[in-house]
């Protein structure tokens, strides 16, 4: 079987438009998160969330292009553009049926539909835009994407609530593996604070209502009350070993493994025996041929919310057993809020830079231990120390579990 590396990263988040820039937030602690802008939330439970910040898709995209594009694939297309130019891909390079694209979205383009249903209340069905469906349908990120760079394999989006992102980026990895690609495009996108988004989680309970910044998000605390919406995208660049050997390319690291699971259990609540996350997080070590106490760093999913936390803790110490103690784990979350669909491509960036550069970022807004979250989730400050595995968990709604191995690559 073919080994799978990475050799181009592109991001779009709270802490920074550029994949540089999101990891050196990360390293620095950078809490993304503030109060709503992007509509007046007054009266909603929830009124903070992780909002990108001063973004231009026009420095990607065709402004006219850009206007018949939802958010999230915005987002996405400018994920894409920093990611294939730093592995140095172009039209004419690579066989076209031989790269694909797998860019998840959990929810697609909300803000699109709300729009629409909007003129159609208001002015009647004449009214509501030809580009209506094409922006607001969830594979759109992964078409423009596929257009953009000339991907003719396999194109689609896998969709599994917040797992979506690391499905996406397990399956890409998959196809290479076995052969079917030589490239694949991986990643998610999201841009779901919109209105009936937030009112929506925020009505189940799902969301923080603290209007705090500095409180609303706090994984693995004692005072943590729920997740703060996030937006943006990541995606990365796999390639077989051999595909990128051969035109030289830069390898920033190996995706190893991979892990999936259903929890058969509940529509939102995660399983709290944890066995499901477990098993695939074993799975995962597994299918890299590797143990537990080879894996050093572990990016959490880490919601701040109640439930997952604990049962995630709970998840970790069945998948390592006495490892359990060692590893270093964070949430990453506490600084961008949770991305929904592009959760999982964001986060398994974090740990490709955490091999390549051998620092792990922190849990920020860490301040009250909880006797149910006893172990090390590296509170506040990133620490320097050998990573040379790291996984990365997506638990979603559904109970869709997944982890991805990422390791230093070595000749």
């Amino acid at each position: 079987m073919e080994r799978v590396v990475i050799t181009g990263i592109g991001a779009v988040t709270p802490i920074g438009n550029t994949a540089q820039e999101y990891w050196d937030g990360l390293l620095a602690g950078k809490n993304g998160i503030g109060p709503i802008t992007q509509f007046n939330p007054e009266g909603y439970k929830a009124s903070v969330a992780g909002e990108v910040k001063d973004f231009d898709p026009t420095a990607y995209i065709d402004k006219r292009e850009a206007k018949h594009m939802d958010r999230y694939c915005q987002f996405a297309l400018a994920a894409a553009a920093q990611a294939m130019e730093q592995a140095g891909l172009v039209q004419g390079s690579f066989d076209p049926f031989r790269a694909g694209t797998l860019v998840s979205s959990g929810i697609g383009g909300i803000q699109t539909f709300a729009d629409e249903q909007i003129k159609l209340d208001a002015r009647g069905p004449r009214r509501v835009s030809p580009f209506c469906i094409p922006m607001m349908i969830g594979n759109m990120a992964a078409a423009h994407i596929s257009m953009a760079y000339g991907l003719k394999g396999s194109s689609f989006s896998p969709v599994s609530a917040c797992a979506s992102g690391t499905h996406a980026v397990g399956e890409g990895m998959r196809a290479i593996r076995h052969g079917y690609l030589d490239i694949a495009v991986v990643g998610g996108a999201e841009a779901s604070i919109v209105p009936v988004a937030v009112a929506g989680f925020a009505n189940m309970h799902a969301l923080s209502t603290e209007t705090d910044p500095e409180t609303a998000c706090c994984p693995f605390d004692a005072r943590r009350s729920g997740f703060v919406m996030g937006e943006g995208a990541g995606i990365l660049v796999l390639e077989s070993l051999s595909h990128a050997q051969a035109r030289g390319a830069t390898i920033l690291a190996e995706v190893a493994g991979y892990g999936t699971t259903s929890d058969a259990y509940h529509i939102t609540s995660p399983d709290p025996t944890g066995e499901g996350p477990a098993r695939a997080m074993r799975m995962a070590v597994e299918d890299a041929g590797m143990t537990p106490a080879d894996i050093d760093y572990i990016n959490a999913h880490g919601t701040s919310t109640p439930i997952n936390d604990s049962s995630e803790t709970n998840a970790i110490k069945i998948a390592f057993g006495d490892s359990a103690q060692r590893v270093k784990i964070s949430s990453t979350k506490s600084m961008t809020g949770h991305l929904l669909g592009a959760a999982g491509a964001v986060e398994a960036i974090a740990c490709a830079m955490a091999v390549h550069e051998d620092k792990i970022p922190p849990t920020i807004h860490y301040e009250q231990p909880d006797e149910a979250c006893d172990l090390d989730y590296v509170p506040n400050q990133m620490v320097e120390c050998p990573v040379n595995a790291a996984i990365s968990n997506s638990l979603g709604f559904g109970g869709h579990n997944a982890t991805v191995l990422i390791r230093k690559y070595q000749n």
